[in-house]
């Protein structure tokens, strides 16, 4: 049978629109991953079970890290950064992954009251394996600068524990020199135990120190501000000008050094050393050091602590 010219083609599928066998299709080529993508996976792996869960507290960090085999991990913190007057405290302490959550109380110390830091402060000494004071007074402050301070108070606490920590936290900036792994936390002693335990320790350990200089100048009232500004010690900065034991390369205290008042005159041949501070002081004891005689007996009848120069660390 022979097809008229004019007739329309025979139905069938359209040659053009057959698709081939899936197998005979080549997959498509994933996208190759860019340099620093490939460079922050090499940098930072993550590694299952080695990330610290947002949900485990403040022990997250350390649990983390003594699985990880870094056990036992020091946290490094100070108090009296932004105060014009009096010390700068730093501490070093060692806390057991395993015996962080025994300690009852434990928290950034800023959030704490003065009493429920007294009370976080005597956990901490009880169940850290190591902890170092190092007090930094306010002419070296002024001589050499409050953040090379700041570092150098962290490398002397770390150097002074007799424990070998396998990690360290530090709390904001990084702290290089130490010689083993260590990391800096955005707001540590909020997130992680160790450096919330050094923070309690050098909070109590300069609060007391304070109340000790107030009883030297009680006119510029350190037992309650400790330091720091407030109204109340600007006033008196104005009306007395300022004492030995502030900063004068704070701003404030300069310009009150310029025109103070005479009617109350400090005499400037009487330094603070900050040997004298903790001279009468035992971190290892939580108790109240507003009484001398108490804090003469604690300190004969229970010293728990070696000094060397303007440092405190525990007798292990």
């Amino acid at each position: 049978m022979t097809r008229h010219p004019g007739a329309p083609a025979a139905s069938g599928p359209d040659p053009s629109t057959v698709l081939a066998p899936a197998a005979l299709i080549a997959p498509p080529v994933p996208a190759a991953p860019s340099a620093s993508a490939v460079r922050s996976q090499n940098l930072y792996p993550r590694y299952p079970g080695h990330t610290p869960r947002r949900d485990a507290g403040l022990a997250a960090y350390e649990t983390v890290l003594g699985r990880a085999g870094f056990a036992p991990v020091a946290g490094i913190d100070e108090a009296g950064r932004g105060a014009c007057a009096g010390p700068l405290v730093v501490a070093a302490v060692v806390l057991d992954p395993g015996r962080i959550r025994r300690i009852r109380g434990l928290a950034d110390s800023k959030l704490l009251t003065p009493a429920a830091r007294e009370d976080a402060y005597a956990e901490v000494l009880r169940w850290a394996l190591d902890w170092h004071v190092v007090v930094i007074d306010a002419d070296q402050i002024d001589a050499t600068g409050l953040h090379v301070c700041n570092v150098s108070g962290m490398r002397r606490a770390f150097a002074g524990l007799r424990c070998r920590p396998g990690y360290v936290l530090t709390d904001g900036f990084p702290v290089r020199g130490l010689g083993v792994p260590a990391l800096a936390v955005w707001k540590g002693d909020r997130v992680t135990a160790s450096v919330a335990a050094a923070s309690v320790v050098a909070k109590v350990s300069r609060d007391r120190m304070m109340r000790d200089l107030h009883e030297r100048y009680p006119q510029y009232g350190f037992d309650r501000h400790k330091g720091y500004n407030t109204d109340e010690h600007e006033r008196a900065l104005a009306e007395h000008g300022p004492s030995p034991a502030h900063r004068y390369s704070f701003v404030n205290v300069r310009a009150a050094a310029i025109s103070p008042d005479p009617a109350a005159p400090i005499d400037p041949m009487d330094p603070v050393d900050a040997i004298d501070l903790i001279a009468g002081l035992d971190p290892a004891d939580a108790m109240d050091l507003e009484d001398p005689a108490a804090a003469a007996a604690g300190s004969a009848a229970r010293l728990a602590g070696a000094y060397a120069g303007h440092e405190r660390r525990m007798d292990s």
